[in-house]
């Protein structure tokens, strides 16, 4: 099979951590991972080492859009984690999975390793876009707030949505003159 990636490459079998059969692209580095070969082999994954938050694992990513090297069709992009924009390929024709140099190190790095076939589901990809949805919204408030402001309108929420009077809470709070019969 011809690389996926640098087109120039070779797709030779070999073993991810010794023990998945992937193909090896002998250019550039690129892994060719089966899903199925992948969920075989996963209960004797070895345990993702706690990394310090401070290593740097380098990895290359394709931006550009990749062929499948079984099917010649387009493998579709999904985000690793909420805490990355790095994205796997993969082609859903035939479940396989392409993995740059240096991103089977990265989802180790992230403890993603284990969690390889959660990463491809509508749950998974779904959470990470409201996470960057409230990071976003996040951002927004503390600029418009201020960072203090910020922090007691979260806590008053906070305390707020646990109260069993909430909504007569709610009530007083927006009311222009609380005392008063006239709204």
């Amino acid at each position: 099979m011809q690389c996926p990636k640098c087109k120039t490459g070779v797709l030779q079998p070999t073993r991810l951590d010794n023990l998945i059969p992937v193909h090896t692209c002998n250019a550039c580095g690129g892994n060719w991972l089966i899903l199925e070969d992948y969920l075989r082999y996963k209960g004797q994954l070895p345990e993702s080492a706690e990394l310090p938050n401070d290593v740097v694992v380098e990895s290359e990513e394709t931006k550009s859009a990749l062929l499948c090297p079984v099917t010649g069709s387009l493998m579709l992009k999904f985000r690793i984690s909420k805490d990355t924009e790095h994205r796997l390929d993969l082609s859903p024709k035939v479940n396989g999975i392409w993995l740059d140099k240096g991103e089977w190190e990265l989802l180790n790095a992230h403890g993603l390793a284990d969690k390889l076939n959660a990463i491809f589901t509508d749950v998974w990809q779904r959470q990470i876009r409201e996470s960057h949805t409230q990071a976003q919204f996040d951002e927004m408030y503390l600029s418009q707030f201020g960072q203090e402001d910020y922090d007691k309108v979260k806590d008053l929420r906070e305390w707020l949505q646990q109260h069993p009077q909430k909504d007569r809470l709610k009530a007083f709070l927006l009311a222009d003159n609380p005392w008063s019969a006239v709204k």
